[in-house]
Formats: structure tokens, sequence, C-alpha cells
């Protein structure tokens, strides 16, 4: 009886194990590799964290400019009241810690000693005690100068060949972000003149973010991540709707070279500043978040509309561009006035960007194969990240979203488990348990 137990148990051993055999291989290859969004992790983001080389810029930055809306008519009261409506309105919660002070903040020459001089009539508490409230908010200071002769505006001297000099006074006064911007140039190339910059920062002794402002001319991203945290591949952004498509267009050919720590540049954010309407906003601040650019933003926060702050507060859009992945999205499909944008996120996960520019309402079609899942078998979950909801529908294969005119539509899509994969989990189960029984007798 007992042998006669045991070759029982040996037949349903083997049958299970055959039942398990020919589930897997009917599986779709991409259930059987799936994995949990909290498990997956990129090859080489340990690596990073744990690098001496990458302390800043795991992530793009995100903070604000006084450039955009302020230009030239910029003061200390403007940067401590910026700092505070940032923290009140909660932005600063969300990753918004630069407060960075853009060009007109010094004076037209410098010191006895050779020293760059702030205002004393637009910064009369000097730049050391600016950088000490902001500090005391929870956030960081930021500031501008010039690898040429003098800076953009004309009003203040740029670092070329002073920029040892510059860099020990930004770190004395406790700077922690520097745009270099690239006007007034004696014509020596920018690999020679960013370079002396980024070995000057290395050698103050303090972590300063290095923003190259150098406009693609030489096409940085080519270069820049082995001198700067992040480089500009474009001129200046304008508050327009065509301004702000052509200036997404010249950044995203470059989507490669994107990485922790080095970050392509397509300018500040114009969200808020009066342009553009609000979907056309969205579209702006979705394409900068995907595009893993600088989130910096250039509106006047101490008196942002409640549309505006919905926009610059959406933590799910704002999550992309923080992804720990740091990968670029890139245009994936083109019909016309219409684009798909497309990239990947931790967790195995896809982000889809789908932008209408025409001047009335078109569906858009997303399929798999074009946005980077390697079957059309995959069924995904969508999360509609603007209407902060998830679809009752699953998809496979594709998905198609009809779009307003100079709008957008971004969802994130994660693979789900099939019946399939439920059912090869049930058989190993049993086929573990039916094992160590055989084995226990």
């Amino acid at each position: 009886m007992k042998h006669s137990s045991k070759s029982g148990s040996l037949g349903l051993y083997c049958l299970l194990l055959f039942f398990c055999i020919s589930v897997y291989v009917l599986t779709p290859s991409f259930v059987r590799s799936y994995k949990h969004p909290s498990l997956d992790f990129p090859q080489n983001y340990r690596l990073l964290a744990n690098s001496n080389d990458v302390v800043l810029g795991r992530t793009p930055p995100m903070g604000w400019s006084s450039w955009n809306h302020f230009h030239c008519k910029v003061n200390e009261t403007i940067i401590r009241e910026t700092a505070d409506a940032l923290v009140s309105s909660g932005l600063s919660s969300l990753g918004y810690i630069y407060v960075n002070i853009d060009d007109c903040w010094g004076v037209y020459d410098r010191d006895f000693n050779g020293n760059l001089v702030a205002n004393k009539s637009t910064f009369p508490s000097g730049i050391k005690a600016l950088a000490d409230y902001v500090h005391g908010q929870g956030l960081k200071l930021g500031i501008y100068a010039d690898s040429g002769y003098r800076t953009c505006s004309g009003r203040i001297p740029g670092s070329l060949g002073r920029e040892q000099k510059d860099a020990d006074t930004f770190a004395s006064w406790g700077i922690d972000y520097l745009k270099y911007d690239n006007c007034y140039n004696d014509d020596t190339r920018p690999t020679i003149r960013y370079l002396a910059m980024s070995s000057a920062l290395k050698k103050a002794g303090r972590p300063i973010f290095f923003s190259m402002c150098e406009w693609g001319d030489m096409r940085p991203a080519l270069w820049g991540s082995k001198i700067a945290n992040s480089w500009r591949n474009t001129d200046d952004i304008s508050d327009s709707w065509q301004s702000m498509l052509k200036i997404a267009d010249m950044n995203e050919v470059y989507a490669d070279y994107a990485k922790p720590g080095g970050w392509n540049d397509p300018d500040m954010l114009e969200v808020g500043n009066g342009g553009m309407t609000n979907s056309e906003y969205q579209v702006h601040f979705s394409i900068w978040a995907i595009s893993k650019a600088p989130l910096i933003l250039g509106c006047d926060v101490r008196h942002i509309t409640n549309e505006t702050w919905l926009i610059l507060s959406n933590q799910e859009v704002i999550a992309v561009n923080q992804d720990k992945l740091g990968v670029q999205a890139k245009k994936v499909k083109m019909e016309g006035e219409r684009e798909i944008w497309a990239g990947p996120l931790s967790g195995n996960r896809k982000v889809i960007l789908m932008v209408n520019s025409k001047t009335w309402g078109s569906p858009l079609t997303a399929h798999w194969e074009d946005i980077g899942f390697n079957s059309d078998d995959i069924v995904v979950q969508a999360r509609d990240l603007w209407q902060l909801r998830t679809l009752e529908e699953q998809f496979q294969g594709k998905l198609t979203a009809y779009v307003e005119p100079h709008s957008c539509k971004m969802f994130v899509l994660t693979p789900i488990a099939s019946i399939w994969y439920t059912s090869f989990r049930i058989c190993i189960i049993y086929f573990v348990y039916i094992q160590e029984r055989i084995f226990s007798n």
C-alpha cells in the first residue's frame, strides 16, 4: 500500500509538472519577464546613488528663477518674498527648492580686490545675508554669472579669466546653483571657457549645481556631462506656444545624452506668465516633465492663479520628471501637427504624452511597438496624469485618446499580470507543495 501511494503521488507530481511546463510555454513572454515596480531598479542606479562623482543633479533640479518674469527689475525683497511664497504655497515641499537670482544683481565694476559686488540699491543686505535667509527657509540660493567679459545685460563683469576668484566668492556667499551664460566672450571655444569654471567650482569647496547656458552653440549635450550638471541646448524661450514647441523640438534631438547627474536644459518654464492658455501651459509643463528638463519656474510665484498652481503642483507629472530611471522621453510618432512622446520609467512602466497642435480636436493612438513595449500582448493599466484617475478599461496593443486643440493627454502605463501569469504562480505553489510531500514521505 505504501508503495502504491507513493507511485500515485509520483504520477500526480509528473502530471502537475507537465501542466506547469505547458502553462509556462504558453504564457506570453512579457508575463514571464514581469517584475513588480517596487523591485525593478535600473542597473546603474545604486552605483550612482553611492558615487561621489554624482552628488548633485541625480534628478533634474526644481526651483525658480527671476529672469522670465522680472528680467532686470529684481531685488532682494522679491527674492525673500519668493522664498516665502515657495514655502507657504507648498511648492517647496514638492521639490521646488532653488531660488535663483538671474542677471542684473551686481554693480558695473569689481571692487579694488577684484571681487564681484552686489548692487547696494537693490541688494542692500548683500548676497551672503540673502543666502542665509533662503537657507533658513529650507531652500537653496542660485546666482548668475557669465563666461565672457560681461553678463548678457552688460551690467555686471563676466568671469572670463577670473573663474577661481568668482567661484570662491560664490562659495563664501553660500551659493548652491550657478547659471553660467555665454555673452561677450573672447571667441575661445565653450569647451575651454566652461571647463575653467567647472574646475574652479570643484576647488571652491562647496557643492554648487553648475548650469551651463551655452545656447546649444557647440552642441553641449555631446560634452556637457563631463563639465556640468545641466546644459542649455537652445536659445532663450519666450512666453508663446510657437516658441515653446520650437524649443522642445530642439532639445528632444539630444534625448539620449540626458542621465542622472547631467540634464538637457530647454530653458526655464513660462507657465503662469500669461502668454499662453491654461491648456497650452499644461502641454508646456508636460513636455518639460517628460523630457527630464530642469523644472525652474519663471513666473511670479507670489501671485499665481489657482489654475497655474494646479499645473505646477501636479505631483504625478512631477514624479515623471523626477523618476529615478532618469531617461528622457522622445517623440515616437508624428502626424502633421499631432505627435506622441514616450519614454521608460522605473518599474517597467512607460509614460506617453499625446500633443495636439491643431486648432481642432483629434484622436491620437499610441501603439505598443512605437512606445517601447516588446510585445503587443502586454496588457496595461493607464493612469491619466491630468485627470488624476486610473482608467477603468485595460489596454492591449494600443491606447487611443481624444485630445482637444492645443492640448495634451498624459498617461503612465503599468503592465498588469494576466490570467496566464496568475495560473502559473498557482501552479508553482502546488508544484512546490507536492514536491515537499513526496520527499517528506
